[in-house]
């Protein structure tokens, strides 16, 4: 039995999560949070929040919902969405990308014509069913709220970072204009997925904490620094390489010291709740797979079992300059003698990812046959408890406080 399978079920067992809704069934890509859950996953945002204000960014909150308007600025109501299968045979749906694998392919396919061709002249079969796959389809990955208000229709957001980008003016003048600016927001984020699964790993609601750093364009600092961890890099081309980020051999393959520092920061903070580094890999996004928003991204990925999963990614973003066009307000900034709209960099944590792969780094199973969780005291629910070895003589209730 997998390491996650015996995870998810201790989890439920013990209170630190499960499905939602199930005395109706269930929702695939719904859960809930336990008490040890909770308390656990509020360490985990804990020390993230710390760490971040460590270095001095400042956390703003804003709604889930948001005007068509800023999705149509930023690409998303246009580019965010997936390749989705149907299987003619058992109607199981599932991303382009799952069932080519499945059958043996690598290929990155971005458009449904390039799909469809792929499809006619190859061999693809439906995970459940083996039947062929003739077809695909393009899959919209926001969910669509109609509104009688005066924006028109409102999304649920799929990412917390836009909320960020429309209050830049704001958020500049309260910090006295000064670059370079990180701010960060922890909240909801919702995608349409084609096909939830593996529990806390794809929601269709789901935690974020991401932060937004506003960087100078042209030089795109953050601060002089030193790695701090050995990582074990995939760069998009050439071999692997175990090294620090400022080292000689990794420095050149990062785009800039504000991705180098970041990746390194979000290093310490996996260390520090609890994920063995050993067992993560940061892996730079092939140039014809990264997101429409992004220029470089490098996607920071968790051993679970024999399969690598991606707990954040780390993206250089230019959102400005989109919203600048489409609102008309003016997003640029004084730089000694310059007017620049900033660059960003964009740390983004999967809270629920992050969760797991903690819990599944400290799963063991005792001689006995006894399977527990070695949580580290940063992130532990309960740091000590008190257990009386009778139930008289009043000792249960000084036991309890």
């Amino acid at each position: 039995m997998k390491v996650y399978d015996q995870v998810v079920e201790l989890a439920k067992r013990r209170g630190f999560f499960w499905p939602s809704f199930s005395i109706y069934g269930g929702e695939s890509g719904l859960y809930d949070y336990g008490p040890l859950g909770v308390l656990l996953r509020d360490n985990i945002v804990r020390i993230w929040k710390e760490s971040y204000l460590a270095d001095d960014a400042i956390f703003i909150d804003t709604p889930v919902m948001v005007p068509a308007s800023v999705f149509r600025a930023s690409g998303h109501l246009d580019k965010f969405a997936d390749l989705a299968t149907e299987c003619s045979k058992c109607h199981n749906r599932q991303k382009l990308e799952t069932v080519l694998e499945a059958s043996g392919f690598h290929n990155i396919i971005k458009t449904v014509p390039e799909a469809n061709e792929f499809l006619a002249n190859n061999v693809v079969k439906c995970v459940v069913c083996g039947n062929r796959i003739t077809s695909a389809t393009e899959f919209k990955l926001m969910f669509r709220m109609p509104s009688q208000g005066s924006v028109g229709d409102l999304y649920l957001r799929p990412e917390t970072a836009q909320g960020i980008f429309v209050n830049f003016k704001l958020l500049n003048n309260f910090y006295r204009n000064r670059l370079p600016m990180a701010v960060a927001q922890l909240g909801k984020g919702f995608r349409n997925e084609i096909s939830p699964r593996q529990s806390l790993i794809r929601l269709k609601e789901f935690s974020q904490g991401e932060v937004e750093v506003f960087v100078d364009p042209q030089k795109k600092f953050w601060k002089d620094f030193t790695g701090t961890h050995r990582l074990n890099l995939l760069p998009r081309s050439g071999a692997p390489i175990t090294a620090e980020v400022t080292s000689p051999e990794a420095f050149p393959l990062m785009s800039s010291n504000s991705m180098s520092y970041f990746i390194d920061k979000t290093a310490s903070i996996l260390r520090d709740v609890g994920i063995n580094l050993d067992s993560v890999r940061f892996r730079q996004v092939p140039l014809n797979d990264l997101a429409h928003y992004s220029s470089d991204t490098w996607d920071v990925e968790v051993r679970i079992d024999d399969d690598w999963v991606e707990v954040v990614g780390i993206a250089d973003r230019n959102d400005l300059a989109n919203h600048e066009k489409s609102s008309g307000e003016t997003m640029s900034v004084k730089i000694e003698d310059r007017t620049v709209t900033p660059s960003i960099i964009e740390p983004s944590y999967g809270i629920d990812r992050i969760f797991i792969s903690v819990m599944i780094h400290s799963f063991r199973t005792r001689e006995n046959g006894f399977k527990v969780l070695s949580l580290p005291e940063s992130v532990a629910p309960y740091h000590a408890a008190v257990f009386p070895l009778v139930n008289k003589d009043g000792l249960d209730k000084l036991a309890a406080g």
